[in-house]
């Protein structure tokens, strides 16, 4: 399985960026797919995730500003983010966890950078 993500960018304060995450590969039963960030100097930590039927789960610090949603026709994970602050610069990684086989996948990681 192969995840590519894509969107981050340079955005100013309070403005908006969708990220994207499409997986490929051999996909078997169901999944959880989500997105995590990682500044310099700290550890990847959570962002959001969506399972298979749709039930989301998001830290704290998002406040009801992103939104996560998936494809499933596409293996594609989406994240919407909305008024994002200067401590929202980090690289973005997109996460899929199978069931079946117990095994993670990760993304390459999308740089988002929130700057005026």
């Amino acid at each position: 399985v192969q995840l590519q993500a894509s969107g981050g960018g340079l955005v100013q304060p309070g403005g908006s960026l969708r990220l994207a995450c499409a997986a490929s590969g051999s996909i078997f039963g169901t999944n959880i797919m989500g997105w995590y960030r990682q500044t310099p100097g700290k550890q990847r930590g959570l962002v959001a995730t969506i399972d298979s039927e749709g039930i989301t789960d998001y830290a704290s610090f998002v406040e009801g500003r992103f939104t996560i949603s998936r494809d499933g026709a596409k293996n594609t994970v989406y994240l919407q983010m909305n008024s994002l602050k200067p401590n929202d610069t980090a690289v973005y990684y997109c996460r899929m966890f199978t069931f079946l086989s117990s095994r993670e996948y990760w993304g390459q990681g999308t740089l988002v950078t929130v700057s005026s």
